[in-house]
């Protein structure tokens, strides 16, 4: 019995192509037609999308930032000055031991928590 050969069949029509020449100088050439461009365009990426995650970061840097002491006490509607002595001594005036526990008042059918 004849043995049949590994080569594939082309027609000259088809020798004579952008592929077909691509393709027998990637069988003796691969890392130089395959893995050169593979490698270039992985390194060439990272440099094009440094700027993109930077301009991210740098937007989520603007929204969320570090507040002073004084801002953060001066959030809200009434937001006054406050003196760590003034207020102990302002605490200091009341009269801490005379107080009242009281229940805060729930929405009709909320669960109060009474067993």
């Amino acid at each position: 019995m004849g043995v049949f050969q590994n080569k594939k069949f082309r027609s000259s029509a088809d020798a004579n192509t952008m592929a077909a020449r691509y393709r027998s100088g990637l069988a003796r050439h691969p890392f130089l037609l395959f893995g050169l461009p593979f490698i270039a365009t992985m390194v060439a990426g990272s440099f094009f999308l440094t700027p993109a995650t930077a301009i991210r970061y740098e937007k989520h840097d603007r929204k969320v930032r570090r507040m002073s002491k004084e801002e953060e006490l001066g959030i809200g509607k009434g937001g006054r000055r406050v003196d760590m002595k003034e207020e102990y001594y302002r605490l200091a005036a009341k009269d801490l031991d005379d107080w009242e526990q009281k229940r805060v008042k729930r929405l009709p059918g909320e669960h109060d928590g009474k067993l």
